[in-house]
């Protein structure tokens, strides 16, 4: 049925369908090129080398999956940091641009065709492929799929693997298996990255805003589920990108928190729960920041989130440990900019015309600060899973000063990095120019250290920079619960245990956490294990409590409130509610013995926190109470009396022994 579209809701697609929201590049310019401005900074020095192959592969191959995260670091099985040098293989979540024939390389992006698969295997072996990757200097590659592509059952052409005919005749989904294959037995790491849903190129209002813009929230998780299993054998494929640039539809903004089908904190952390309970429990979980929200007019609101709503909500997974937070930087977007020039382009600056100062905090706002600040619910490592400029044909002085810059700021903040793309095409060493390694139709390659490539110096730079190696020490933990909309089990043991006050909204810590602080309003929890790790002991019983019977006689901690108490020797590690209301403490046994000397720590009228209270801003905006950090909490008081509404009002906090 055809769509008829307001006058104002067609001028909205229209001028939304012209924006360049993600990060994918746009074609490199043609006509004559100005001269190139004169080099400038540290990647201007000349012979930019490229590593050795066979020191590449060592190096690929030196560390023990599966990974996992200590506060901002990803480390390995051995507990040595493990910085994910990576880049973006693309061509299987879509190359087709929306229109015309699909099989006319011309209404591609930049006339790459990839037919469904990772691009360039019509032109180079997938070995040779593999082996420019490590050339480069890489120990990982974010594989981009789409969901179509995984339920597509046609074979590929011929010419699409042309170089490599051991291909011939399988699926889509057989030969990105066989890219896998390829990564991995080479020694990379592999991310799963779920693009689009549909395989065409990405991104505008394209059926590929949101996860479930072209498929329903059962159908995406079910993907997940099925990919993340279908890879569960191979240790190397070590990370799930939930979903690529998350973005505003014609009508509708994604939001962050508000509990509706738009939500992507809502669906992010449903399903990394789901992939990491019921398919494979080692998988780092990557999330993305939201990309764009509002219309792009001058004088209506509009912007890039990226990781700004990190701050004060953020995931919390039923696997401490996993949870890898992403973001995605091109010099000619901006963040209130979409990237767009003619329809939807705005007055707001770009980041390439940022100074390198002025670059650096918008950074930080957006994104790095959630590596960068330690002890809070919210740190975890950053990935800046896309990043690119042009390569030969490039002469922009703005557009060159913002690469340089940018990879100072990635050195500088020891960032994870994912350079797009890794393949492109060429003719002549023309062509779309984007990429790092080049392919023409004879299977000759072009590469960033043939030495007419301005990017290399800051590509060597990048590549060999001296960051954090060795060893990470075990980190404490501090994570939010945020049952603002549905249950916040994040206990494994938990949800094993089944419905323990049923009706109501239910929050537990991730095992081996206890709860440390609670909100007066907004039903927001922080957790730790800080000074007692993996408190509850195994096979130890825990309990609801909803009434007084465990306050013993004299130990009136909260006088005329409801006292909800956990028994001798347990401790706090949740919480259930019932609108606003406190209906039950979750007390666990404890593993050691534990202290009794208490103090009551009420919140009713204001915060109170330990002096340098750890664990960040947990509930923004509301009243807040806090344990020090070598207490547990054992109790919860609150009161239904006239004019209240039975939200927590006090903390019994004991020492721990």
């Amino acid at each position: 049925m055809a769509l008829h579209l307001t006058p104002v809701r067609a001028a909205l697609a229209a001028a939304l369908s012209a924006l360049m929201l993600v990060g994918a590049a746009p074609p490199a310019a043609t006509g004559p090129a100005p001269a190139p401005p004169a080099a400038t900074g540290p990647s201007a020095a000349p012979g930019a080398q490229a590593p050795a192959s066979r020191a590449a592969v060592a190096r690929a191959a030196d560390w023990t999956p599966p990974l996992s995260t200590r506060g901002r670091w990803i480390v390995d099985a051995d507990g040595d940091r493990f910085k994910l040098k990576s880049g973006n293989w693309h061509g299987a979540s879509g190359t087709w641009t929306g229109s015309g024939d699909r099989e006319d390389p011309a209404n591609h992006h930049a006339g790459e065709k990839a037919d469904r698969i990772p691009l360039g295997l019509d032109r180079a072996p997938i070995t040779e492929i593999v082996d420019g990757f490590l050339e480069l200097g890489l120990n990982s590659i974010r594989l981009p799929f789409s969901n179509e592509m995984v339920h597509d059952t046609r074979p590929v052409a011929d010419a699409s693997v042309a170089a490599n005919p051991q291909l011939r005749g399988r699926t889509p989904l057989a030969v990105y298996d066989a890219a896998v294959t390829a990564l991995t037995d080479a020694g990379l790491a592999v991310i799963l990255n779920n693009h689009t849903n549909t395989t065409r190129w990405c991104c505008a209002v394209d059926g590929n805003e949101r996860w479930n813009a072209s498929r329903t929230d059962a159908e995406w998780e079910a993907d997940w589920l099925f990919m993340a299993r279908r890879y569960r054998d191979n240790p190397r494929v070590v990370g799930a990108d939930l979903y690529n640039e998350v973005r505003r539809t014609v009508l509708d903004d994604p939001n962050w928190g508000r509990g509706d089908r738009h939500d992507w904190f809502a669906a992010s952390q449903r399903v990394a729960d789901r992939i990491l309970r019921e398919a494979d429990p080692e998988l780092l979980v990557i999330v993305e920041g939201i990309n764009w929200t509002g219309i792009p007019v001058d004088g209506l609101p509009h912007g890039r989130p990226t990781l700004e709503p990190v701050r004060h909500l953020s995931h919390t997974l039923v696997r401490s440990g996993k949870l890898v937070y992403s973001a995605h930087f091109y010099g000619y977007t901006g963040p209130n900019h979409s990237g767009a020039t003619g329809i939807g382009e705005t007055t707001d600056p770009r980041y390439q015309d940022f100074t390198r100062g002025e670059l650096l905090d918008v950074l930080n706002r957006q994104a790095l600060y959630v590596a960068a600040e330690g002890d809070r619910h919210f740190t975890a490592p950053v990935w800046i899973s896309e990043f690119g400029v042009g390569g030969r044909d490039e002469h922009g002085a703005k557009q060159r000063a913002w690469f340089e810059n940018f990879v100072d700021h990635l050195v500088a903040a020891d960032a994870d990095f994912a350079y797009w793309p890794l393949v492109g095409w060429h003719q002549d060493r023309k062509g779309n120019g984007w990429a790092l390694l080049h392919w023409d139709s004879a299977g000759r390659r072009a590469g960033v250290f043939d030495g007419d490539d301005w990017r290399a110096g800051a590509w060597s730079r990048l590549v060999g920079a001296h960051g954090r190696t060795g060893p990470v020490p075990v980190t404490d933990r501090w994570s939010m619960l945020a049952p603002d909309h549905a249950d916040a089990v994040q206990s494994l043991r938990m949800r094993d245990a089944g419905d323990w006050d049923q009706g109501a909204r239910k929050s537990a810590c991730p095992d081996g956490q206890r709860l440390a602080g609670l909100s007066r309003t907004g039903n927001r929890g922080l957790c730790t294990d800080t000074a007692a790790r993996d408190l509850w002991a195994t096979g130890g019983r825990h309990e609801a409590v909803r009434d007084e019977r465990h306050v013993p006689q004299g130990g009136d901690w909260a006088s005329g409130y409801t006292k909800l108490q956990c028994p001798a020797g347990h401790f706090l590690t949740g919480w259930s509610v019932r609108g606003a209301a406190v209906s039950s403490a979750l007390c666990a046994e404890s593993r050691t013995a534990l202290g009794t000397a208490a103090r009551t720590v009420w919140f009713d009228r204001g915060d109170n926190r330990p002096a340098n209270a750890r664990g960040g801003e947990f509930a923004h905006g509301r009243y807040k109470g806090q344990c020090a950090d070598d207490e547990y909490a054992a109790g919860i008081a609150y009161t239904t009396r006239i004019g209240s509404s039975g939200n927590p009002a006090a903390l019994l906090c004991r020492k721990l022994g």
